[in-house]
């Protein structure tokens, strides 16, 4: 009885066992404000980002020594969405807005931004992605197969149950109806 027992509990406690690497942790605490699409790039003289908000797309242009905001600098803009070359006006120093006629579609979109200073004159390729951001995966959830398995070690465990109580019953009985 007591090695019967023993290998029902062994066997169900395969089940117990770990399997792969999930994080049952806290879940990433999620962003108070939504990130809008952004590209950079740097060459020996300048560093700029463009920033997509709305219908505006944000050009900050700094020195890349120095880090120092460029003023006054003639920034045009070349895109897929931009139709013609956008000639960006200076609204701070350093940043450079273009008014969009359309919404960027959501997709990956090369830019090729000029900046003339008048010292200096530069060319910089980079790529604006507006497709869903990382974050946004599907909400985790168990399929059919986990609960199957819980199901049938639960199952197993009642049957195994129901076995044992009727061989003890038969045990029982056996030597008392030899006694009348």
């Amino acid at each position: 009885m007591r090695q019967l027992l023993a290998i029902a509990l062994l066997a169900l406690a395969f089940s117990a066992f770990g399997h792969g690497g999930e994080d049952h942790g806290a879940p990433p605490p999620a962003l108070s404000q939504s990130v809008a699409p952004r590209a950079s790039a740097a060459t020996a003289d300048f560093e700029v980002v463009a920033v997509l908000e709305d219908r505006k797309l944000l050009v900050y242009v700094d020195r890349f020594a120095s880090n120092e905001p460029v003023a006054g600098a003639r920034v045009e803009v070349d895109s897929d969405v931009v139709s013609a070359q956008g000639l960006a006006s200076e609204s701070s120093p350093g940043t450079y807005v273009i008014q969009l006629a359309a919404d960027f579609p959501a997709a990956r979109h090369p830019l090729t931004i000029s900046i003339e200073t008048s010292d200096n004159a530069d060319l910089l390729s980079l790529v604006l992605d507006t497709s869903q951001p990382p974050g946004t995966a599907a909400p985790h959830s168990h399929d059919w197969s986990e609960w199957a398995v819980w199901l049938l070690a639960a199952g197993l465990l009642f049957a195994g149950a129901a076995l044992l109580l009727l061989r003890r019953r038969r045990q029982h009985r056996s030597p008392r109806g030899d006694q009348a």
